[in-house]
């Protein structure tokens, strides 16, 4: 299984703004992924849909990869927190209220789902029933 990462870093919004709309892709096809962000009625989903290319454009860029861009789905998605602005803002009888601008790390994973491959029935699976059906088969069998 290949995967590939993203992140942007120092993006002007909070780690726990951002980390709502990271919930709504986490585990989704990238397909799914940016149609739900292009949705999403947040700010922060422009910048998630572009890290979200970027991590894409890096999964292409690998060794290995099949050329199958549908089979990939976001297999992490978080937000950290990034450095804080501290600023200060007047407040009355000459005091000042600190107000901390923060910021944010975004980071997204990219994989590719493993091939699913069906598994071909033989006379041994066969003979390797369940006590439980081997024993509905004979009073059925019984009946009859």
């Amino acid at each position: 299984m290949i995967e590939a990462q993203a992140t942007a870093r120092g993006v002007r919004t909070s780690a726990q703004k951002a980390g709502l709309v990271c919930e709504l892709i986490r585990g989704k096809n990238v397909n799914q992924a940016l149609a739900t962000l292009q949705f999403t009625r947040k700010t922060i989903a422009r910048e998630l849909a572009k890290v979200l290319r970027s991590a894409v454009a890096n999964l292409q860029q690998k060794d290995g990869f099949s050329g199958d861009i549908d089979r990939l789905y976001v297999a992490a998605c978080y937000a950290n927190q990034g450095p804080s602005m501290k600023r200060v803002r007047p407040a009355p009888m000459g005091r000042a209220y600190r107000v901390a601008k923060r910021s944010a790390h975004l980071t997204v994973c990219v994989a590719e789902r493993p091939l699913k491959i069906a598994r071909v029935a033989t006379d041994a699976d066969a003979a390797a029933k369940p006590v439980r059906a081997r024993k509905t088969a004979k009073k059925t069998e019984a009946k009859a």
